[in-house]
């Protein structure tokens, strides 16, 4: 049976989507989840893009690509010599390197964004191409906007970079254009013109179409789909990751392709990704919506309680959604709170479920249920605990507001030894917290966005708050979590202050090396 293999986008194209943004840890711990799911590529950034994404590139190559039977690490790089000399650089700790170079093929994009002939961007292609080998054997190559172009310089492109080295063609639908049917003979098209290419699909949902489509590649021959988690990426989003590996488990009998993905980490990846990027997936999002497995309509239940497959065509248990309801508590004991945390792809032993017991125990006496998401929570702010990962931390916090009171924030920051703390006024509580933690510091930012939801339900819920700000001509996101909502937005401008600091100092870091 044909194999396809999955490249996953998600830290790359789905992050730099407005409101994915994730810090070098996020990207971590989505990365270790992403090779415990067994795709075959983790594109972990746009190495030039930025320090930060350098730095967490860097580390992802390190400490997911560096073992053994680790994914294969990549690196996107414009067909710029810098470009592949700073993605090959972050790359160097990976056992299996990918170095992704890409650029426009489209009349509209060589004419209006690169200036440049047909002749010219062949010419830098191949030389792109050839200088990434160099570095390593894995050269993708892509053709932007691959579904605008005209089909014989794509398959003369092609020859080129296939001659100079590259280990898979790229053909991205990259502003949501095609149709099933145009991507199907585009592919075979291009399998005929050139047999000895391997090809990839790289598909977005402007017109609703980036699952259909990469399922229409794969009937054609595509040996690698790009994807992402959730489906998330530019404008739209990417063809999500869960549908197609279902789709191509659900219909084996008509597609014929298997895949190496671990199904059962399709669930935990999900609410990994939601919890991290703060945005959630709607109830009736296939696959992994909340509203995916549920049934309430009585002709319904009862026929999935005589039997599941008269409205299942799916089991609930392959994409690792646990039906066993069991609910945690300030009774449950460390049994259940492990087996909670193994169906989330979270391992503790030892003294690590301990000291998370520990604090599992101190949450559920103020709660009377813990939900998934709050033990997601409870393992980031675990991560952010360990000595030296933050510069500031909040020490105190007092609010007064009211009918006919003038709202004011008392807030106490610790930085090592010292503490600082400020009273501030402001036009409402929140601006009085925000206010009273740059004061305090020393600092200012300016708020773009302030965002509140509660983590899991219940009046009880803790409060997660996502900030974005400026500061100097840094856009920085902070998140803070808290059963006291006004105590998270305190958490999330201390945290977004954190995460400038860390930039910062890499950046120095960079400079003096």
């Amino acid at each position: 049976m044909k194999s396809v293999k999955i490249f996953d986008t998600t830290l790359r194209d789905g992050e730099q989507a407005p409101g994915f943004s994730m810090n070098g840890d996020e990207k971590l711990s989505m990365a270790h989840q992403l090779a415990r799911l067994g795709v075959d590529c983790i594109e972990a950034g746009f190495a030039a893009s930025s320090s930060e994404d350098y730095a967490s590139i860097c580390q992802i190559a390190l400490e997911v690509g560096g073992q053994r039977e680790a994914p294969a690490i990549a690196a996107l790089a414009r067909c710029h010599e810098k470009d592949i000399e700073r993605a090959a650089e972050s790359l160097k700790s990976a056992l299996r390197p990918r170095i992704h170079v890409f650029i426009a093929t489209s009349s509209i994009h060589m004419e209006h964004k690169l200036s440049m002939s047909a002749r010219e961007v062949l010419d830098r292609a191949s030389h792109a191409v050839r200088m990434a080998r160099e570095f390593c054997e894995d050269v993708e190559f892509s053709a932007e906007d691959a579904f605008r172009s005209d089909p014989k310089f794509l398959a003369e492109i092609t020859h080129a970079v296939v001659e100079a080295g590259a280990s898979m063609v790229n053909i991205p639908d990259t502003v949501g254009y095609a149709f099933p049917g145009e991507v199907r003979e585009l592919f075979r098209f291009l399998k005929l013109e050139v047999p000895t290419a391997r090809f990839s699909f790289h598909g977005h949902n402007d017109l609703g179409l980036a699952v259909a489509n990469s399922l229409a590649a794969i009937e054609a021959g595509a040996d690698q789909i790009e994807c992402t988690i959730n489906g998330i990426g530019e404008r739209a989003g990417n063809a999500a990751l869960e549908e197609i590996v279902m789709a191509l488990d659900t219909r084996r009998d008509l597609l014929c392709v298997d895949h190496g993905v671990d199904t059962s980490q399709l669930f935990a990846s999900s609410r990994l990704l939601g919890h991290v990027t703060g945005i959630g997936v709607q109830p009736n999002k296939a696959i992994v919506g909340a509203n995916a497995f549920a049934h309430e309509a009585g002709i319904h239940q009862h026929g999935v309680l005589a039997n599941p497959e008269t409205y299942e065509i799916m089991r609930p248990e392959s994409v690792g959604l646990d039906r066993n309801d069991i609910v945690l508590g300030k009774h449950s004991g460390r049994h259940a709170l492990k087996v909670r945390l193994s169906a989330l792809g979270i391992d503790l032993d030892g003294e690590d479920l301990e000291a998370f017991f520990s604090k599992f125990k101190s949450l559920a006496a103020k709660k009377k249920r813990v939900y998934d998401d709050d033990l997601l929570v409870m393992m980031t702010d675990s991560a952010k605990e360990s000595p030296g990962s933050e510069r500031y931390s909040l020490a105190y916090i007092k609010v007064t507001s009211g009918t006919g009171l003038v709202p004011s924030a008392t807030v106490a920051v610790r930085e090592g030894e010292r503490e600082y703390c400020e009273t501030v006024e402001g036009e409402g509580p929140i601006d009085a917290v925000l206010k009273a933690v740059q004061v305090a510091l020393g600092q200012s930012f300016d708020l773009l966005e302030y965002r509140t939801r509660a983590v899991s339900p219940g009046k009880d819920a803790i409060g997660e708050v996502m900030l974005r700000c400026k500061i100097a001509d840094r856009t920085v996101v902070g998140r803070g979590r808290s059963t006291d909502t006004l105590e998270a937005g305190a958490l999330a401008a201390i945290d977004a202050l954190n995460r400038n600091q860390s930039i910062c100092n890499f950046v120095v870091d960079e400079r003096n090396s």
